[in-house]
């Protein structure tokens, strides 16, 4: 394992927006995400201020699903073309274990809140890294067909597993993740013990015997957009997708489709610098991150997607839609009407066998 870079604070205070040298750092930027609906919120929360205030060109790059990868790559050859790169948590701590991601010094290098509260505090409990720059609270959930679910609509993830009830395809994800852990809560494992279960042979065995009760009514996704064009086309009765995916195609498309909210599983997605830039670039990075993740900004992303912001000082600011003009607070997952009965995705489990439980879920996917 490669080591680690040490952290350099970049002219202390100087980091401040607005307060570094021009001179000092680059005039371009690229930033990678995930494009779509979501790249759109950071454009017009953060991206297009800053690029106001600095004069800055920032060029969008949506290669966020292949980050692990490309870095890797982009390291082997000597040559790091990103500036600040858009992951979900899992993929940071990867990236961070492997020296591909530099240390950030939260406290030093971020605002704190407006009231002083140091950023360490007020992002907590998502700074799950000392690579990473947690920004929206997301989760990945159902949706279902208001039309296609009778008189009774569905209360509880274990739906999805009852189709005599719920007749119809399902979509679910081509990948363990969240799949498993619904499947053996389904199965009568306690939320609790989850990952201690799915551990073992015997409890990923377990999970896939249950997924096998339905695998003839699913349709598998690859990306976030499928399950919505599904449901608004009525291929599926029900699916899973990003709650941001499903808000999408319930108040901005008008289709007949219902959140379910119960055994959201929870998930981070954020920001990291990649090791090896230059000075001049690793300045405007951190100039560049330190605006886009203040306590404004992240409250502001919520008026364009239905995302909680990793900040607490952030979910007071949450206002309307800036379209719609609906009001956001309930529609985000961190909500206490939809968080009553959540699954905080395991970072240190899905590190440690991700890749032999991808093997085995693939295997089971191909018989």
């Amino acid at each position: 394992m490669k080591t680690r870079r040490a952290v350099i604070v970049l002219a202390g205070a100087a980091m401040a927006a607005g307060s570094a040298a021009a001179q000092d750092m680059v005039d371009e930027l690229t930033v990678v995400s995930w494009g779509g609906a979501y790249t759109k919120s950071q454009q017009n929360a953060y991206h297009d201020p800053y690029m106001e205030m600095t004069g800055v060109t920032i060029i969008n790059d949506d290669s966020s699903a292949e980050a692990v990868a490309k870095l890797r790559a982009m390291n082997e050859a000597g040559n790091i073309t990103w500036d600040v790169v858009d992951t979900v948590a899992a993929d940071a701590i990867r990236l961070c274990d492997e020296g591909l991601a530099m240390v950030i010094d939260h406290d030093t290098m971020l605002e704190p809140a407006p009231d002083g509260t140091p950023a360490t505090e007020d992002f907590a409990p998502f700074i799950v890294s000392e690579c990473y720059v947690p920004n929206i609270v997301y989760s990945t959930t159902f949706g279902y067909r208001v039309d296609m679910v009778g008189d009774t609509p569905p209360t509880d993830v274990c739906a999805v597993f009852d189709t005599e009830t719920y007749p119809g395809k399902r979509a679910l994800e081509r990948r363990p993740i969240n799949n498993v852990e619904w499947a053996l809560l389904c199965d009568g494992v306690a939320k609790e013990d989850l990952y201690d279960v799915l551990a073992t042979e015997e409890g990923q065995d377990r999970a896939l015997a249950k997924l096998d009760t339905i695998k003839d009514d699913v349709i598998w996704w690859n990306a976030g957009a499928d399950t919505p064009q599904l449901l608004a086309d009525g291929e599926v009765v029900m699916g899973s997708t990003y709650n941001g995916r499903l808000f999408s195609v319930i108040e901005e498309q008008k289709q007949p489709v219902a959140m379910l909210w119960d055994a959201q599983v929870f998930d981070l997605d954020g920001w990291i610098i990649p090791a090896g830039l230059s000075p001049e670039r690793e300045a405007r990075a951190l100039h560049y991150l330190r605006f886009a993740t203040d306590t404004q900004r992240l409250a502001d992303q919520a008026k364009w997607i239905a995302y909680g912001p990793a900040r607490m000082s952030s979910a007071p600011l949450v206002s309307t839609h800036a379209d719609l003009g609906i009001e956001m607070a309930p529609h985000m997952p961190t909500d206490p009407e939809n968080a009553k009965n959540t699954i905080f995705f395991n970072y240190e489990f899905w590190a440690d066998y991700r890749d032999d439980i991808d093997a085995k879920f693939q295997a089971w996917l191909a018989q």
